[in-house]
């Protein structure tokens, strides 16, 4: 695949993921009737549906920032998954497998983006010499 495919494939993901987790994370801070009822039916308190509307509009303008902060995209696209498993299996438990089919449209559109993300930005780790 050539690169320029390669950035399409990441910004398309990028601002569908955006859009999703972004308008997730807004009716999490504006305490949104149907996203607090459901999410409150998983078990989960309040206080934590505000954490995660932060967290994930924080996200969201970190993976928007062109070319930049990369380990910090690294911990978003981590949060990103970890919160599609969790919604995932807490509603495997208590609700039913139809109602999983959002996580697993989200989980296949994240990896497809992280993938490319790690096209283009290959990590490179490497031991910083310590100069005495």
């Amino acid at each position: 695949m050539n690169t320029k495919t390669t950035k399409i494939i990441y910004w398309t993901g990028i601002i569908l993921t955006s859009l999703w987790f972004g308008a997730s994370g807004y009716f999490e801070l504006t305490t949104n009737k149907l996203v607090w009822e459901i999410t409150q039916q998983l078990g989960y308190p309040a206080h934590f549906i505000y954490i995660l509307g932060v967290f994930k509009v924080a996200g969201v303008i970190t993976l928007l920032i062109p070319n930049k902060l990369l380990r910090l995209k690294e911990w978003v696209f981590a949060g990103i998954f970890f919160d599609i498993t969790f919604a995932f299996f807490s509603k495997l438990a208590v609700l039913d497998f139809p109602s999983t089919i959002d996580a697993i449209i989200a989980f296949a559109m994240v990896s497809v983006t992280y993938a490319m993300f790690r096209e283009l930005y290959s990590a490179n780790y490497s031991k910083n010499a310590i100069v005495s």
